[in-house]
């Protein structure tokens, strides 16, 4: 008995269904290069979209700890959770009402957990030495110091166009990934639907 053939009829049906929207998938991945090359384009406006981007989450997760604080039992835990998300809100404001400031910690931030993220990597590839790939591991951990030891060394004066730069390439990964998967959908789909040829009559 095949694969095929012990798959539930609704998972047949979704799978089916997913690959038919394969251009839905290359269609959102042209929209995000384009707003890529966009934010290539201006990285000052993008380090800016990126810093609103940021503050609303800030402001949501705020709210939402201040609301959670009036059902928590304790007098401790429900000053705390009011604390938490009032900073996390006041935060969330800061970013709109100036993102370049906040840009510049924000920037700060992102070097000094670029240089701590290569820091632990370069120090699990070296423990770990036995193990098959770990120079590879070592080899991203230096790299990944190095990208934050760059981006430390222009602070803050790169804060106008770090943030940018970085949601520029998401934009354009994320674009390149949503098409190939289109399109391995669309593959997926024609070899699906292709009629399989009947046996021979004896």
């Amino acid at each position: 008995m095949t694969f095929g053939s012990e798959m539930p009829d609704e998972l047949r049906e979704a799978i089916h269904e997913t690959r038919t929207k394969w251009g839905w998938f290359v269609f959102l991945g042209i929209l995000l290069l384009i707003f890529g090359g966009i934010a290539f384009g201006n990285l000052v406006v993008a380090t800016v979209a990126s810093v609103y981007l940021v503050g609303t989450l800030m402001l949501i997760g705020g709210i939402v700890e201040i609301i959670h604080s009036f059902g928590v039992k304790t007098w401790g835990g429900f000053f705390l959770w009011l604390l938490s998300g009032l900073l996390y809100a006041i935060a969330g404001f800061l970013a709109f009402y100036n993102p370049l400031l906040v840009s510049v910690a924000l920037t700060f931030l992102l070097a000094v957990s670029l240089i701590a993220s290569g820091l632990l990597r370069l120090w699990i590839g070296i423990r770990d030495r036995s193990a098959s790939g770990w120079g590879w591991i070592v080899a991203a951990g230096i790299v990944t110091i190095l990208v934050g030891l760059i981006i430390a060394s222009g602070w803050p004066v790169n804060s106008l166009w770090v943030l940018g730069l970085f949601l520029a390439i998401d934009l354009i990964f994320q674009g390149w990934t949503f098409i190939a998967f289109g399109i391995t959908l669309r593959s997926a789909a024609h070899h699906h639907l292709k009629p399989t040829p009947s046996p021979p009559a004896p």
